[in-house]
């Protein structure tokens, strides 16, 4: 006996919740990109970098949210 295959438990997320969690995504991303910023301009390079990469991801993921739903 087998379950629900993986097209029965999939379903695409609404286009205004799918937007909303991109807007939520930038936010966050724009608030790593000003750590990475005000870091980088007290000459914290490891903190910079942390937050840099902190914001290409959160920015990365909200892409997806929009893109794959």
């Amino acid at each position: 006996m087998s379950g629900p295959g993986p097209d029965d438990r999939v379903s695409r997320r609404p286009l205004l919740e799918r937007v909303g969690m991109a807007l939520v995504a930038l936010v966050l991303g724009a608030l790593f990109g000003g750590v990475a910023a005000a870091a980088w301009s007290n000459g914290e390079g490891f903190l910079a970098v942390m937050g840099a990469i902190g914001c290409l991801m959160t920015l990365w993921v909200g892409a997806l949210t929009l893109v794959r739903g």
